[in-house]
């Protein structure tokens, strides 16, 4: 396997970075010419681009008339912020944490927040926590899809229609790749650098009827600073889902955004870029299916994510290594098609088990990531290789 041949074709795009991620397929500058730059964002021009943006969110999205859309400031970290800041505390909370994004929002709610009344249901890096197990008498905050874990919730069946508390719900690297049931969901976050290749720092953050009527009847018994307030004197601030933001966004960014979701739209709208990140996934799946050195971290197929395709190595691959060796080598693949340009940003995350994580996104090409495989073996024997002869 060490004499293995260097692939001779490299991906014309080798960006597989789980955010930000690539741009849409065609991407350039020039595509920003149209951008509202040098005025201000409240000029109504500028405020028709941001309307424009919430537009073409609902539409490609498939987002219902019942809720609301929001463009809010720090990227999804700020919109989950907003939610967890703003609504809980009316009652008791059961957060679900199975990769680092849960964890982080389970910091917030326990060790800065310091609600007492707050139920932590963990699974490790791989599976899912007992979804049976929540109590919807209480509110709910979970990922969708655990962008360092690769492991998503297959569905909303296990959310009642009758609950009682609120489902505040991370999907940022889920929107625009996974359906969204948005009849089970009171609040939605994602940012713009996921699915859709968007720039970074700015989130969307999407509210349903019950989360509305929380906000206008509860006020939490700590202070909010002025980018998590979404109420003066009782009620919702009802511009911020129309455009007028909270504080000054880049113009830039949203002309971007608009661009994305205009491609998207032209490509055939949710469905089309559901399809696209399906069959990457599947090239992914298919590969690891024949190869003997790799497997998903991700344990049942059913719960994969079909955006952050997280990846261990097998056990077969793993038997005569130390635990020092088993985190090197998949460092070593990674800095190795770095180095080649083949690929680039495909390391696990950093609280993650050691491995590879490789974005199947709808702006990535089957066509790339098909050319990437056969770089991932090559790189794997390489290194195998030097550590023998190490």
């Amino acid at each position: 396997m060490a004499d293995m041949m260097k692939p001779a074709q490299r991906p014309a795009n080798p960006l597989f970075s789980s955010g930000p991620c690539a741009k849409i397929p065609g991407w350039t500058p020039d595509l920003l010419k149209s951008a509202f730059l040098g005025r201000s964002h409240r000029a109504k021009d500028g405020k028709a681009r941001l309307k424009r943006a919430i537009d073409l969110t609902r539409e490609v999205l498939e987002i219902p008339e019942t809720h609301l859309i929001g463009i809010v400031p720090a990227s999804d970290t700020g919109a989950v912020e907003m939610a967890l800041w703003s609504m809980l505390g009316a009652r008791g909370v059961d957060l679900l944490a199975w990769e680092s994004f849960g964890e982080g929002w389970v910091t917030d709610v326990v060790k800065q927040l310091k609600l007492t009344d707050a139920r932590v249901l963990k699974a490790d890096y791989g599976a899912l926590p007992d979804l049976s197990a929540v109590d919807f008498t209480r509110d709910v905050v979970f990922t969708w899809n655990g962008t360092t874990s690769g492991v998503r919730v297959p569905d909303a069946s296990w959310i009642p229609a009758d609950r009682q508390g609120l489902t505040i719900c991370d999907a940022t690297s889920a929107a625009f790749a996974q359906r969204l049931d948005f009849a089970k969901l009171d609040v939605v976050t994602f940012s713009w650098q996921k699915v859709l290749g968007g720039e970074a720092a700015h989130g969307i953050l999407i509210l349903g009827p019950r989360a509305v009527e929380r906000l206008e009847s509860y006020t939490p018994a700590w202070p909010l600073p002025k980018i998590f307030r979404m109420t003066k004197g009782g009620k919702l601030i009802a511009g911020i889902f129309e455009g007028e933001t909270i504080n000054t966004p880049s113009m830039l960014c949203v002309e971007d955004y608009i661009k994305a979701l205009e491609w998207a739209k032209a490509l055939g709208g949710l469905e089309a870029l559901i399809a696209r990140a399906d069959a990457n996934a599947k090239a992914i799946a298919d590969w690891v299916a024949r190869t003997p050195w790799i497997e998903h971290l991700a344990k049942e197929p059913a719960t994969r994510s079909n955006t952050s395709v997280c990846l261990k190595l097998s056990q077969e691959a793993v038997a005569d290594l130390s635990p020092e060796e088993q985190a090197a080598l998949p460092k070593a693949i990674a800095a190795t098609l770095d180095k080649e340009g083949a690929g680039y940003d495909i390391g696990a995350y950093r609280d993650a088990p050691p491995g590879l994580r490789i974005w199947c996104g709808a702006t990535v090409e089957q066509a790339d990531l098909e050319a990437l495989l056969p770089w991932l073996d090559w790189a794997y024997a390489q290194a195998s290789a030097a550590r023998r002869a190490a």
